[in-house]
């Protein structure tokens, strides 16, 4: 069985040193684990697996971590599927002035055309020398095999061009 755990909190708590050995107490092992620091929080993403009484246990070992450290900890329980490897995987990187619909419009050109989003990380700043607010986005895709490639990239291509986006879409190479 599977557990997936969202944390945030207070970038001063540092929780993540708390749910670690929660998790090794309680005989389930980390599958992926990802964590950052937006403005003065800590979010961290957790895949944890053990049976089904050792997911229990942490479950409530959270429970009691989150009320005493005054954190947020959201956990769901998942059922372990197999991938679908058809898919192809591809790196999308995307460059634009910064506007209020640019991480929107690109997503929903993504799942209006059933690609699949494996992970998204985008970020604003000051472009250098003249000071204007960027956008950058970095997504993981999994492009379906009865999308045309070729025809795709054009078409995504195309739609980058009308909102003045700069984009990279390449195969992610292994």
């Amino acid at each position: 069985m599977q557990l997936a755990i969202t944390a945030l909190g207070d970038n001063q708590i540092n929780f993540i040193a708390e749910i670690l050995p929660a998790i090794r107490d309680c005989k389930c092992n980390i599958l992926e684990i990802r964590s950052s620091r937006l403005a003065q929080s800590t979010a961290a993403y957790l895949l944890i697996q053990g049976n089904w009484n050792y997911i229990a246990k942490l479950e409530s070992s959270l429970d009691v971590i989150q009320k005493r450290l005054e954190i947020q900890i959201h956990k769901l329980r998942l059922e372990h599927k197999e991938k679908n490897c058809d898919y192809v995987p591809y790196s999308l990187e995307t460059i634009s002035l910064d506007r209020d619909n640019v991480m929107e419009s690109i997503t929903t050109f993504l799942f209006d055309r059933d690609i699949g989003v494996e992970e998204i990380s985008g970020s604003c700043y000051q472009a250098p020398y003249i000071q204007t607010p960027v956008f950058s986005t970095k997504f993981i895709i999994l492009i379906p095999p009865h999308l045309h490639l070729l025809s795709l990239r054009e078409e995504f291509l195309d739609f980058c061009d009308q909102l003045n986006i700069d984009s990279i879409l390449e195969p992610i190479k292994r």
